[in-house]
Parts: C-alpha cells; sequence; structure tokens
C-alpha cells in the first residue's frame, strides 16, 4: 500500500501532518507501506521523520485556502498537492489524503486522476457518529452545492458499497435527505430522486429528517452538497457547544468536579463519538483512486485517522467495486 500526502494543506501543515504520519507508522509498525510526504523538503526533514517506510517527495508551491481552486491547480504545477495527485496518476502511489483546499483537492481529483466512469459529479462522503454506535455514511457534503436526481443515485449506489465493504454493513439502508419523511415531501430535485431511489440497485428506506440523522435507524444518506454541507457544519457545532456546556457544569462548583471524577471514563468515551479527529476525513467518492479529505484544521490525531481510512480503501478495494457496479447499472 502506498499513499501520497499533501503535507503542507491544512490550518496547521506541515507540522501537524508530520506528527500524524508518524503516528500512523507508530500504529502499523510491522506492515509492508510507503508514504510519500509531498511538499517543503527543507521543512519536512527538520521533524526528523526516521522510517524508512516515509519518503519526502519535494514540492516547491503550496495551494492556499485563499487561492481560486481551478486556476491553482492548472498554474502552481509544483504545487504539494498537485505532485502528489500526480503520483497516484502514475501509478506510484494507490491514495491521495489531504487537509487543504476543499476546492482544490476537487479541482486536482478531477483533473489529474480522472473521474470514474459513469460517475458524472463526485460526492464528498464523512462517517458521522450515531446513538447506536453503528455510524452513517452521508454524501454529498460540499464537492457540489448544485446535484440533479441521477447523482444522487449515484451518491446512493457508491455509499452503499463503502458501508457494506468497509464498514461491515449487511444490506446498508439507504435513505434520502428532506424535511418530512413522507414521500411526496420536499422540494423539486428530492421529489425526482425518490422514485429513482426506489428503482436503484440498492435498500433504499425512503426519506429521513435531520434530526433522525443521528439515529443509528439508517446507514447511508444522500443530499446534495448545499444541503449536506449545513448539515455537517450544523452537527461539528452542535457538537462542540454540548461539550463546551457539560465541561462548564461539571467545574462549576466541588460536588460537580466529582461528580465528574467519578463520570470521567464515561465524559471520555462520550468525547471520543462526537470528536470528528477520531472519523477520519471525508471520502471524495467517483475518483478513480480513494481520496480522502482531512478537516482543514486537523491535528495529528485526525490526519492518523484519515490516514487509517485511506489504508481501508485501498486494502478492500472500494473504487474497484464502486467501477464494478457502475458498470453494472450502465448495462
Amino acid at each position: 500500500m502506498k499513499l501520497a500526502i499533501d503535507a503542507m494543506g491544512g490550518d496547521h501543515a506541515p507540522k501537524a501532518i508530520v506528527e500524524g504520519v508518524k503516528q500512523f507508522v507508530d500504529r502499523f509498525p510491522n506492515e509492508q507501506m510507503e508514504l510519500f510526504l509531498v511538499g517543503d523538503a527543507v521543512k519536512l526533514a527538520s521533524y526528523g521523520l526516521t522510517d524508512p517506510r516515509v519518503t519526502i517527495v519535494p514540492a516547491s508551491e503550496v495551494i492556499t485556502g485563499e487561492d481560486e481552486p481551478v486556476r491553482a491547480v492548472r498554474r502552481k504545477k509544483d504545487s504539494s498537492l498537485v505532485v502528489a495527485a500526480q503520483l497516484v496518476k502514475d501509478g506510484k502511489a494507490d491514495a491521495l489524503v489531504s487537509a487543504g483546499n476543499t476546492g482544490a483537492l476537487m479541482a486536482v481529483s478531477l483533473f489529474v486522476i480522472g473521474r470514474i466512469p459513469g460517475i458524472e459529479r463526485p460526492a464528498l462522503s464523512p462517517t458521522f457518529p450515531t446513538y447506536t454506535g453503528s455510524g452513517v455514511v452521508i454524501l454529498d457534503v460540499g464537492a457540489n452545492p448544485d446535484a440533479k436526481a441521477e447523482h444522487l443515485v449515484d451518491y446512493a449506489i457508491m455509499g452503499s458499497l463503502f458501508a457494506e465493504h468497509v464498514r461491515g454493513v449487511s444490506r446498508p439502508r439507504v435513505a434520502l435527505l428532506n424535511i418530512g419523511t413522507e414521500a411526496g415531501k420536499g422540494n423539486a430535485l428530492t421529489k425526482e430522486a425518490f422514485p429513482l431511489l426506489e428503482q436503484a440497485p440498492v435498500h433504499f428506506v425512503g426519506n429521513v429528517e435531520a434530526r433522525d440523522a443521528m439515529s443509528g435507524d439508517v446507514d447511508v444518506i444522500v443530499t446534495e452538497g448545499f444541503a449536506g454541507n449545513i448539515l455537517l457544519k450544523g452537527v461539528e457545532g452542535s457538537s462542540s457547544m454540548l461539550m463546551k456546556m457539560m465541561k462548564e457544569q461539571f467545574t462549576s462548583d466541588i460536588v460537580s468536579k466529582l461528580a465528574a471524577l467519578v463520570l470521567k471514563p464515561k465524559l471520555k468515551k462520550l468525547k471520543q463519538t462526537l470528536d470528528y479527529r477520531e472519523h477520519g476525513g471525508a471520502g471524495l467518492f467517483g475518483i478513480n483512486a480513494p481520496v480522502i479529505k482531512a478537516h482543514g484544521s486537523s491535528d495529528a490525531l485526525a490526519i492518523m485517522s484519515a490516514l487509517k481510512q485511506a489504508k481501508i480503501m485501498v486494502e478492500h478495494e472500494v473504487v474497484a467495486k464502486i467501477k464494478q457496479a457502475t458498470a453494472k447499472s450502465a448495462d
């Protein structure tokens, strides 16, 4: 397994990226792998990477969050993101991981690595925690703010395959994000998508409202990127606020502090469940190779989790399975 890593992308790059890589190789000390850490060679070498499975690949430019994505990909040919993507295109790496500019990652994935034939619009897909602990795959959360009904069918197929083959869910339950559970609810897009999803080669169970997204009642939720991104940011914000409120309450007086000591193991488990860093990044489904978008504010733990997700996608041949399913649906 070989992973190409954009070492200069993200709010805390390159330090957080390097530390995440160190945690990753330490987690799998005996596995055969090769990690290509792409970026400023002098800076990267200064962190003292010693694992022989990590190779520094020099890149002289960086695509920032302020850059216009398509223009940056076309003009900054020696940027860490473009060079890392080129490694995947050339077959030198099996997957790409970046915490950098989302639009640029989307552009480089389309222009350099390429789309899976039959998939018109790729989708960003994280796995959300659920009340039952099973997790739910949600796509799209921002790759395409606008989508057509047939795109949602592609999302359903890709999400179902990921849930089945990577998350180990038997016959994943696929739902359409909507403002109500009734079949006739929603806007023009959801009304058009509903009957198409009923005919799609997935276990479609109907509509699901945002308040039930993390109930554990469904395994895959499909939506266009605009609503999906709002749902993602809403869940992240609510989780962060909940943890802050709990911390304030449990440190407000001596009795609360004593209660916190008793409940510490349970509180730690809850924090891990709600912490996005524990769940890897968002897979960009529909591309010819696994592409993982880590959160822009990723620390070392989040990067390590994103690398684990890329590893799983490579080992389970998720892209090959999506290609097979797409080819069958086209026949």
